[in-house]
């Protein structure tokens, strides 16, 4: 996949009006209280497969959330490091790992469409191979215990899905 996302998201955004959907631009639906049928990305990647599906069901609504990669996202992880028990060398090349994804900073790491019908939300959820390995990475670290109290933030918190 390719390691930046922003092409296809302005290509999508003109497709998503061209086929006659009212774009809303939102915040990501993973965490919705609706039910959530996930798209294969994996199998089938193309995201005109999915709108036309949508299209289909009688959709005419369709979320649209994007994100640029930030290295706040990289700084927190290495401030997450502290609080893991591993040894020195593990710590430095996890750290090592974490810091060669600065070089992504304002690429588009994630494009999710969303679409709700009768009480589920549709979800397709593209990202970049680089931003699943961080999100790995931060997995990891939830299960070596350098987890973050994320209480007092606000809906932006949880930049990473915890399935």
């Amino acid at each position: 996949m390719k390691p930046n996302l922003d092409s296809l998201k302005i290509e999508i955004q003109e497709y998503l009006e061209n086929e006659g959907f009212a774009v809303f631009h939102g915040y990501s639906r993973v965490t919705d209280s609706l039910i959530a049928v996930y798209w294969n990305c994996d199998e089938y990647p193309d995201y005109q497969m999915f709108v036309k599906t949508a299209k289909a069901a009688g959709a005419r609504l369709m979320v649209f959330h994007h994100r640029e990669f930030s290295p706040d996202q990289v700084e927190d992880a290495i401030e997450r490091l502290e609080a893991v028990d591993m040894t020195r060398e593990e710590c430095r090349n996890l750290e090592r790992r974490l810091k060669e994804m600065r070089v992504y900073e304002g690429f588009t790491c994630i494009i999710e469409l969303s679409f709700e019908l009768e009480g589920r939300v549709y979800v397709f959820d593209l990202r970049t191979e680089w931003y699943e390995e961080l999100s790995d990475l931060l997995d990891d670290l939830d299960i070596l215990g350098g987890e973050i109290d994320d209480e007092d933030e606000g809906p932006m918190s949880g930049y990473f899905s915890k399935n």
